[in-house]
């Protein structure tokens, strides 16, 4: 008998993740309950086939004391008052990333930093399978772990993208290599401080042994402050740390296995994630030429950077998931003549300062819309940069940018997309539709 048989589970949110984990918890021979605020949810499966019992439209805080087991969605906030009376209560609150690492039977890559963690895992991914074709990649990329952990061996190796929100929810999670790609604020709306942000992200490696290996970046000061159990691997475009994977006469360099990999010029990924990416892989064992090749071959992630058309000479690039003003930094650093940049969205707490000051000598127009539209363009006016306008929504964002454009359109918002989206994915999909005429 498993530990999960017999034993009375709350799953609350049934988005993705959610119902992945409520299915597994079925197939375990747990009594599941599913639980979410909202009435209308699109199943991927009938939840009466399997005997789960929904409790829909409701708090769960009115019948949180029947259970042994609540499984919670990263989108709930350990602070919502049913986690608290749960805890009050002693009834364990776990992830559903906990919940399958729990059940993982292989080795697991975990990755997680407030930019570049889907690329990077993307590309781990595609590295690993070259070395071990049984190589799958999950978590927050848009995969549930759970969906994945019944049907893995020994044999194979997970790599996966986990979020700060996912890792407030850990207990036991201990991936064999993990990595913090960078730290910059983002999700204080959620988290409240950037102290309690780091002490999240920091969660990934706080169970890892001393035989276990983590990856950091030696140029951003919170990560290369990080005290893992277990080995550190640092990587850096900047300086050249002993051990590290590092910039090298314009090569990406390992300094432990003494060799080039390649030419940075030669791949398409972002430097920082490029060394990130070898990092990792080279940890668990890739061979220098396995990596090379992928990363000179890799085509990029969708709504990251992506050149989607070239219209009357117009280049488009739909960065919708430049959800945080670091990652829209990056972006606009990546140009060498000035964009017209389609921004805003939902408000995080974030200050724009940082990113506006490269607006004089980056952006030839900006298009605002969304809920931080007022807040960036008071930021533009702080520092003396006023070629801005707001309009009311993404459609007439990019009638606007086609108007104005000589070179290059940049959905880059530096913000999360709700409010007027369901998600990043949705709003590059329209700006898509919109550049091409739908």
């Amino acid at each position: 008998m498993n530990y999960f048989s017999g034993k009375k589970i709350l799953v609350c949110g049934m988005a993705k993740s959610g119902q992945s984990a409520a299915l597994l918890l079925c197939q375990l021979g747990a009594e599941v309950t599913a639980s979410d605020t909202n009435v209308d949810i699109s199943w991927d499966y009938d939840p009466a086939v399997y005997k789960i019992q929904c409790r829909l439209g409701e708090d769960p805080i009115r019948f949180i004391e029947a259970f042994d087991l609540i499984i919670i969605s990263p989108g709930i906030s350990v602070y919502a008052p049913f986690v608290k009376k749960a805890n009050e209560l002693n009834i364990p609150v776990w992830g559903e990333a906990e919940l399958a690492y729990r059940l993982c039977p292989c080795p697991m890559i975990a990755i997680t930093g407030t930019n570049g963690k889907t690329t990077v895992t993307t590309l781990v991914g595609e590295i690993l399978l070259r070395h071990n074709a049984g190589t799958v990649v999950a978590g927050n990329i848009g995969i549930p772990l759970t969906s994945l952990v019944s049907i893995l061996s020994k044999e194979n190796m997970v790599v996966a993208e986990i979020s700060s929100f996912q890792l407030e929810t850990i207990s036991a999670f201990r991936p064999s290599i993990s990595a913090v790609l960078n730290m910059t604020p983002d999700h204080l709306d959620r988290h409240g401080t950037m102290e309690n942000y780091i002490a999240a992200k920091a969660r990934i490696f706080e169970n890892q042994r001393q035989d276990d290996m983590t990856v950091l970046n030696y140029d951003n000061i919170i990560t290369r402050a990080m005290q893992p159990i277990g080995r550190r691997i640092y990587f850096s475009m900047n300086e050249q740390p002993e051990g590290g994977v590092y910039l090298k006469d314009g090569q990406i360099f390992s300094h432990e296995q003494g060799v080039n990999i390649l030419p940075i010029s030669e791949t398409r990924v972002m430097p920082e994630n490029a060394l990130a990416a070898t990092a990792l892989a080279l940890c668990a064992g890739v061979a220098p030429e396995i990596i090379a090749d992928v990363l000179s071959n890799f085509k990029g992630v969708e709504h990251r950077l992506e050149l989607i058309a070239t219209i009357h000479g117009v280049d488009y690039y739909n960065d919708s998931k430049a959800t945080n003003v670091d990652a829209a930094i990056k972006a606009l650093t990546s140009f060498d003549h000035p964009v017209v940049l389609i921004a805003g969205g939902y408000d995080k707490n974030t200050d724009f300062t940082p990113w506006v000051e490269l607006f004089k000598e980056k952006v030839s127009h900006l298009i605002l819309m969304g809920d931080t539209a007022t807040q960036i363009a008071k930021t533009c006016e702080a520092v003396g940069f006023s070629n801005y306008e707001s309009v009311e929504d993404l459609q007439d964002a990019v009638k606007r940018a086609k108007a104005l454009a000589t070179a290059t359109v940049l959905l880059s918002p530096a913000c999360a997309a709700w409010g007027m989206f369901k998600n990043f994915e949705v709003r590059g999909n329209l700006f898509k539709k919109y550049v091409q005429g739908g």
